[in-house]
């Protein structure tokens, strides 16, 4: 490592791609060959979530892991050039895969907003889709109710100015989405991207999409996606889960089980929301066969 570079970069020794959406540059891994795998992250994260994972596919497969605009070394541009939007992601990750993997079938690994984005791209495309894993992720409006921390995030100005001045969200997310205490350096490259007022924007406005109520700009869109999901049922799903999560809890597995009667669950007891973060070596080898299966013929 150059005694340069952050230290969190020895984590991450993965060469950087760009894709083109116009305007704006969408950063990504391509490591590997073979039938590929997507890794779609979620809010505050970005590819540096899937390190373990990426090294763990890549001597099989050919891994792609994009971060979304506004995200991990991504363009971050303002509201004015950008529609921060379920729409918009969507959009992106289609167009992302149509130019990089135009014709294979594609194996999707989703966690927190990847869920709606990526099954967003499936619903439209599931003769695209191989397999889908999901790692405490939504594809549907909330059951119940929401967390109260998102809730006090949606409602209170202060709260949305402390995430754009000290990276509230980011750094809460570090700290309380996991059940064992993240290696500082590790630590410090989930909240890297995120090092100034600009650079945060993505981490407020995924909060500030939460489609909640009809009327939302997102509402639609999400409802879209719920309404595809029938489209899914017959390819192989796959459920790692972390029952520590307090934002995409027990109401959320249980409703992907009702959905997906068939599906594939794994329930880490001691995981949290980074569940990948938490038990990397329990929940790494049943994606693996998972992934690496051959499917029904």
């Amino acid at each position: 490592m150059n005694d340069r570079e952050p230290v969190w970069r020895r984590f991450y020794p993965f060469a950087s791609h760009f894709h083109s959406l116009g305007a704006h540059r969408m950063h990504y891994l391509d490591q590997g060959e073979g039938d590929p795998v997507v890794l779609v992250h979620g809010n505050p994260a970005w590819s540096f979530m899937w390190r373990e994972l990426v090294l763990a596919l890549e001597d099989s497969h050919r891994v792609l892991a994009p971060d979304h605009v506004g995200c991990g070394l991504s363009d971050k541009p303002p509201d004015s050039a950008y529609q921060y939007r379920l729409a918009q992601r969507v959009e992106d990750l289609t167009h992302f895969l149509d130019s990089v993997e135009p014709e294979r079938p594609l194996t999707l690994i989703l966690h927190d907003w990847g869920g709606p984005i990526g099954l967003g791209f499936a619903v439209r495309r599931p003769e695209r889709v191989r397999r889908i894993v999901l790692l405490n992720t939504a594809g549907f409006h909330v059951p119940g109710t929401i967390h109260w921390t998102l809730r006090l995030i949606r409602r209170s100005r202060l709260l949305a100015y402390s995430i754009r001045r000290f990276n509230l969200f980011a750094q809460g997310a570090v700290r309380l989405g996991c059940r064992q205490a993240m290696h500082p350096a590790v630590r410090r490259g989930y909240t890297a991207p995120y090092d100034s007022w600009d650079h945060r924007i993505a981490t407020l406005r995924f909060v500030q999409d939460i489609p909640l109520e009809p009327g939302h700009p997102s509402y639609e869109e999400l409802a879209e996606v719920d309404r595809g999901l029938r489209r899914l049922r017959s390819h192989p799903l796959l459920i790692c889960w972390g029952m520590k999560d307090f934002v995409f809890d027990e109401e959320f597995l249980a409703e992907w089980e009702r959905r997906f009667p068939g599906a594939e669950v794994h329930r880490f007891v001691q995981g949290g929301h980074y569940v990948l973060e938490d038990a990397p070596e329990a929940v790494i080898p049943p994606i693996l066969r998972f992934v690496r299966r051959e499917p029904a013929s």
